[in-house]
């Protein structure tokens, strides 16, 4: 497994690679790697003779206050578990690298536009921002055929393809299914974080979801009602603090009125102590009997 870090020396792997005809697969990832990285990697190597995954905590998409200085680091772990699963290449940029005149001189960056500003975006300003400008800067070094990442972050998924899809940019997205730990709760290098009472409690984000998936199952539902059941079973759990819950058109992200009648999805942002946590689920109504 190579290690690069210098745009220069990925670009120069990825450029015999290719001369030699085999296609690229990208993780982009922050590193502290769970489970869910590791299934990003597994559904990479499936479909590439090549995988290199990215590790690199990306500034521009906190704001300030947020939990940059201490988001979870360990570099010497990750490239273990890395090696283990038989990667290629790993790109460990400094921000230095990544940002030769500092984060905050950045003069040409991605604005994702409408969907960069909804939801996530209006809780965190400017974090899909940051998101956009650093993925298409990891596309434009590394060049990969095919990129991975985890259906948990949901909206981050979106303004990736919208991205691809707008600037022409020529790699193919993947999504990949969260991964969940034993009580449901998703998979995410923040967990590490959560106290232990609040991690057992953390675990209301999973319930609540399934119980807005079980009441779709029974026959029609407005999206109001699933937000409020969603909310109420959170509610239940004193070390929660709701900070969004939405049910929305889970192609496009649009607010949806009355009976849902098309796939949607729940997504539901939460604080347990000062840890910051997604999670999502797809829920689609049942298919009607055909008729006699």
């Amino acid at each position: 497994m190579e290690i690069f870090r210098t745009r220069q020396a990925v670009r120069a792997a990825v450029g015999r690679w290719k001369r030699a005809g085999e296609s690229v697969g990208l993780v982009p990832t922050m590193g502290y790697l769970h489970e869910g990285h590791l299934a990003l990697v597994r559904a990479a190597r499936a479909e590439n003779d090549r995988v290199i995954v990215s590790i690199f905590v990306n500034p521009t998409q906190f704001s300030p206050g947020e939990d940059y200085a201490v988001y979870p680091r360990d570099e010497a772990r990750d490239l273990a578990l890395l090696e283990a699963e038989g990667v290629d290449g790993v790109f460990v940029p400094s921000v230095e690298e990544m940002y030769p005149s500092g984060p905050a001189a950045v003069g040409t960056a991605v604005d994702p536009g409408r969907l960069g500003r909804i939801l996530i975006g209006r809780l965190r300003p400017g974090h899909f921002r940051g998101v956009a400008t650093v993925v298409s800067k990891l596309f434009n070094i590394v060049q990969p055929d095919r990129a991975y990442f985890g259906e948990k972050d949901y909206q981050q998924l979106l303004v990736i393809r919208q991205m691809v899809r707008d600037l022409d940019m020529p790699v193919t997205i993947r999504g990949v299914p969260i991964v969940r730990d034993a009580d449901g709760l998703a998979m995410s290098s923040r967990n590490v974080r959560l106290s232990p009472a609040d991690r057992a409690a953390a675990a209301v984000l999973s319930r609540a979801l399934d119980a807005a998936e079980a009441r779709m199952a029974e026959g029609p539902v407005t999206a109001a009602a699933l937000r409020r059941l969603i909310e109420e079973t959170i509610r239940a759990e004193p070390r929660a603090e709701i900070r969004s819950v939405d049910v929305r058109d889970a192609a496009t992200l649009a607010p949806l009125r009355g009976i849902v009648r098309r796939p949607a999805v729940a997504l539901l942002a939460a604080r347990f102590g000062d840890v910051f946590l997604i999670d999502n689920r797809v829920l689609t109504p049942p298919v009607a009997p055909p008729g006699p």
